[in-house]
């Protein structure tokens, strides 16, 4: 494999959902009961923009349709910014509590809003709770016939919630569909997620930054880093919820944002579908090979 280029481009994607989506709080916080809630997500993406802006950095953000409903104006700003809009469905509703056909239209209703608000097409798509899991593989044959070309909602690690564990790491073409995974370093035979959200806010930067590099330089791959509008926000809301959702929500809300400047600062970023298009047209990643079925 050739030694990987030295300023390797990677993909920066945002979850947009606000504090009370979040699967954490969702045993306390029925849907229904979400436009209750003081609202933050307007604040907390304008604070992105600005920052991706000023580090002169592109990224996709995968909005909520739900958000998409009631913050037009969020959707017009992030794609008038020059960033790229993905789907993240409509509910925020983990796909294991959906038939085929609801996961279909939750899909479909959340794409069409998008879709009129920019006037544009939308290609990618990240399943809440990266819930695309073995028992859920069937969700990729809906999106390709949907029309998506591109979805990050399979992590290679074992957790709770989600994950395959021996799915494939890096880019790779799956059901129709090309699979770009968020981020893992594989230490002592285990898949470990260093690139986003939680993992992201807990780890050491230093570790962070370490392992990224190994990923672009060793592996010779782009990374994928995620993260959501709330996890710069550490003046929302609390919410009364059991010890380990309140550790997973809350735990270095106020470092993220220096780790997310420090990342801009650090690597090169743009969107999915800008990465997508390398990775298919070098010969780092024989795609013929990686397929998976």
């Amino acid at each position: 494999m050739p030694p990987a280029p030295l300023s390797m481009l990677n993909a920066l994607s945002i979850d947009v959902e606000d504090y009370f989506h979040v699967e954490a709080f969702a045993a306390k916080i029925s849907p229904k009961d979400w436009h209750g809630f003081t609202p933050r997500v307007e604040r907390n993406v304008s604070l992105i923009l600005e920052i991706l802006a000023r580090h002169q950095s592109s990224a996709t953000f995968f909005i909520l349709g739900w958000v998409a409903d009631r913050y037009p104006n969020v959707v017009r700003l992030i794609a008038n910014a020059g960033h790229e809009i993905g789907c993240h469905g409509y509910a925020h509703q983990r796909i294991h509590r959906q038939t085929r056909e609801q996961f279909r239209q939750d899909v479909r209703m959340a794409r069409q809003r998008l879709t009129d608000q920019i006037q544009a097409p939308i290609y990618c798509y990240r399943a809440p709770t990266f819930s695309i899991t073995k028992s859920t593989l069937w969700a990729l044959e809906v999106l390709a016939e949907e029309g998506f070309t591109i979805d990050s909602s399979i992590f290679p690690v074992r957790h709770d919630l989600y994950g395959i564990p021996d799915a494939n790491r890096f880019p790779h073409c799956r059901n129709r569909i090309l699979e770009f995974p968020p981020t893992t370093i594989r230490i002592a035979s285990c898949n470990i997620g260093v690139a986003g959200g939680g993992y992201l806010r807990m780890l050491p930067y230093g570790f962070t930054r370490w392992a990224i590099r190994k990923v672009n330089k060793t592996e010779c791959q782009p990374v994928m880093v995620y993260f959501h509008p709330w996890e710069l926000d550490p003046e929302q809301p609390r919410i009364a919820a059991p010890l380990r959702s309140r550790l997973r929500h809350y735990t270095n809300l106020s470092g993220m944002q220096r780790k997310i400047e420090r990342l801009l600062a650090d690597f090169r970023f743009s969107t999915v579908s800008e990465v997508c298009k390398r990775v298919l047209a070098t010969d780092c990643t024989d795609f013929t090979n990686q397929s998976e079925n």
